[in-house]
């Protein structure tokens, strides 16, 4: 079996080279293929990732490359990690949203879109040489914002299987369990279901059952009380006793947008600054020729258990195991009521058939209103990256809750068209 890594040199492949080395006797992969277009980078991850490999008995082999193509070249599974204008960009994308007042983060408001636009067409064209070099393998998208990437993919590469995937659902579940242990009621994640819906970062977690029993009441006490103990500090209490659900995360840049806004402006140094830092000190850590194991602070960078949620649904998929696995993908009737062809992140099962959704309950009001005014920004701007249409870029952020006011929306294109030019400057020359 050959799988290959777009994005190979990423600061978080070790993680993933552990997750198929614990997998092997499941997952029997041949060959891992590590594609970068940065060979310093590549260079020492990728030699890093051989080392690892060897260590435990070179179950498979580790082959660097800067050719796209030979990594996709008769692959099983594609899977992609990669961020377009690396670090810098990202932290642009932060300053951006600051400088127009605006939530500057990397998968939400302006930097989302952003980084969005500099993404999908990269990713279109990796879908384009797998219809032509591995067809029938299936494309496991991993770069953010991962809701909005599948929906670009869904719309305009149908014929290539792809999957969105984020670790935030498999976090949820943990740090669910965790307060249930707490408690005193001991759970087996294996035994336990997490009811999840929404889009990408924009999802409510709204039951859990443990061996089919629902233990929901029980959390959301138990979360409601450290809210109002002050313990938790997410959301405030009367919203989610309201709701009877628990938002997931980056809801916060919604629901409490002038206080997110207001902190930037005390920034030390953005989340892009403190992640070059952490990945200056991690790549001198992948340079030490004796190290096999990744090195502790790793866990700093984020995206943590990426490789248990990236193995497991490979696995899931080649041994044809029907697992229920959060991702992202189109719902195609699952939720009724709501358009069919929308990429929605909800449980599906995963096997050799596929990814299929599970039919569920949708979202109430309140929280459907946020999420289709989200939806109709992430399809208009996916047809902005897919056809290069300003007007669409126009459009998603005029539609978007956290973009600017009308008459400011093309200060701010224009911004970020300006600031990333090298990648954005098709929506100028109109594709």
């Amino acid at each position: 079996m050959k799988v290959a890594v777009i994005g190979g040199g990423s600061s978080y492949t070790p993680e993933l080279i552990n997750g198929f080395l614990e997998r092997h006797a499941t997952l029997p992969i041949s060959e891992l293929w590590l594609m970068d277009v940065r060979p310093e980078r590549l260079e020492v991850v990728g030699q890093f990732a051989q080392r690892m490999a060897a260590a435990a008995g070179s179950p498979f082999r580790v082959i660097l490359t800067t050719d796209q193509r030979a990594a996709i070249q008769g692959a099983q599974y594609v899977t992609t990690q990669l961020r377009v204008g690396w670090m810098q960009a990202r932290r642009e994308d932060e300053y951006l949203g600051r400088r127009h007042g605006l939530v500057g983060q990397e998968t939400t408001g302006v930097g989302g879109m952003a980084k969005a636009l500099r993404t999908i067409p990269v990713i279109l064209q990796i879908a384009r040489d797998m219809a032509e070099l591995a067809p029938g393998a299936l494309l496991v998208n991993f770069t953010n914002p991962a809701g909005l990437v599948t929906e670009a993919l869904a719309r305009y590469a149908p014929d290539v299987a792809s999957v969105g995937v984020c670790n935030v659902p498999l976090t949820a579940k943990m740090d669910i369990i965790a307060g249930l242990n707490a408690s005193g009621l001991t759970v087996d994640p294996a035994r336990a279901r997490l009811d999840t819906l929404g889009l990408n970062h924009l999802t409510w977690h709204r039951g859990f059952t443990v061996d089919g029993e629902d233990v929901w009441p029980q959390i959301l006490s138990l979360y409601a009380a450290r809210l109002r103990s002050g313990e938790e500090d997410d959301f405030d209490p009367d919203t989610v006793e309201t709701l009877r659900m628990i938002p997931n995360y980056y809801l916060r840049y919604y629901y409490y947008t002038q206080q997110v806004i207001a902190s930037q402006q005390a920034w030390e140094r953005s989340r892009a600054e403190e992640v070059m830092l952490i990945e200056q000190e991690l790549f001198a850590q992948y340079a030490e020729p004796d190290r096999t194991h990744p090195p502790d602070g790793l866990m700093k960078r984020g995206g943590a258990y990426y490789s248990t949620v990236a193995t497991q649904l490979l696995n899931a998929h080649y041994n044809d195991l029907n697992e229920e696995h959060v991702v992202n993908v189109r719902h195609n009737g699952a939720v009724a009521g709501w358009p069919s062809d929308w990429v929605l992140e909800l449980p599906c099962r995963i096997g050799r058939a596929g990814v299929q959704p599970i039919p569920t309950e949708p979202l109430p009001l309140a929280c459907y209103g946020l999420l289709s005014q989200v939806k109709a920004y992430e399809i208009l701007t996916a047809q902005a990256a897919a056809e290069g249409r300003y007007e669409a870029a126009y459009e998603a952020l005029l539609v978007h809750p956290l973009g600017p006011s009308a008459d400011r929306v093309k200060a701010v294109l224009d911004d970020m068209i300006a600031t990333h030019q090298p990648y954005l400057d098709y929506l100028r020359r109109g594709g």
